[in-house]
């Protein structure tokens, strides 16, 4: 599968839970962000608005609220459970631009 898919694969997983679980909608429902996701020879982009994320594309945004850069290889591993987000922040295999809430909103994702 590739890395694009697994992406939207992410992303139906999250809608799904959006759809199903009352509380996480409600707590993620005020957030309005635009995320890139950097992967050097890869570029994504979505919004996330009311807890749907819409607009995903492979280009980047400009001035987005959060940047996550990290390898197509290390960005497998933490979808796939195999490889920690606090770990790969730590280890540097992943960097975050954007305020430390964005970070640990992304942490919803894995």
């Amino acid at each position: 599968m590739t890395v694009e898919a697994k992406i939207q694969k992410l992303i139906e997983k999250f809608t799904h839970r959006m759809e199903k679980d009352e509380e996480a909608r409600k707590e993620i429902e005020p957030l309005t962000k635009t995320i890139n996701i950097d992967l050097d020879s890869e570029h994504y982009s979505m919004k996330l608005v009311h807890a749907q994320i819409s607009d995903f594309k492979s280009v980047m945004i400009d001035n987005a609220d959060i940047t996550l850069t990290t390898t197509p290889e290390n960005l497998t591993a933490l979808i796939d459970g195999e490889l920690r987000p606090m770990k790969a922040y730590i280890t540097k295999k992943l960097t975050v631009k954007g305020k430390i809430q964005d970070m640990m909103f992304l942490k919803k994702f894995f």
